[in-house]
């Protein structure tokens, strides 16, 4: 009777086990696609370069790079932030030209992700509450990094991104 106790709870812990590694394994975020808007619109056939710092440093990035970057503007800045526009202050867009005449410039991985860690005014003159601050617990550094890169993306690429032709 105890062996067969005992041959059902390793039975049982192999099941858990099987499970446990099957989910893990089905919601890795290495396994997202490539979707359309990444391929068609900001024109990612290969890795494309995006600037790191205003000193011309580049990084690469692939489609499912960005594509991992559109989710989580998808899900975190979208509703105040559709298609580059900005709802709470429609002078100060996401287009190419804004990001790069902030203070300082936004227009680097650098420059975004300082932003969106601790947002200033246009100016970078004092704090400002108009934007959430994303801490590191909240969306991770390898994350925040492909938030910026499609970002930027899509400001040098995105039809009508930041821009008033957009509606």
């Amino acid at each position: 009777m105890a062996r067969g106790l005992f041959v059902s709870i390793r039975y049982l812990l192999l099941v858990v086990l099987v499970f446990f590694l099957e989910t893990c394994t089905v919601s890795s975020p290495a396994q997202v696609p490539v979707n359309d808007y990444v391929r068609r619109y900001l024109d990612v056939a290969e890795p494309v370069a995006i600037a790191v710092d205003v000193k011309g440093e580049t990084k690469q990035f692939d489609g499912e790079d960005l594509s991992v970057g559109q989710n989580l503007f998808s899900e975190n800045c979208q509703r105040c932030h559709v298609g580059g526009a900005n709802l709470i202050d429609p002078t100060v867009s996401l287009s190419l030209e804004r990001l790069a005449k902030a203070t300082p410039p936004r227009d680097n991985l650098n420059g975004l992700i300082a932003f969106m860690r601790q947002p200033m005014t246009y100016d970078g003159t004092e704090e400002s509450f108009s934007c959430r601050e994303v801490e590191e617990s909240w969306i991770p550094q390898e994350e925040i990094e492909k938030l910026a890169a499609f970002v930027i993306r899509a400001a040098q690429k995105g039809p009508g991104w930041g821009t008033e032709d957009l509606f």
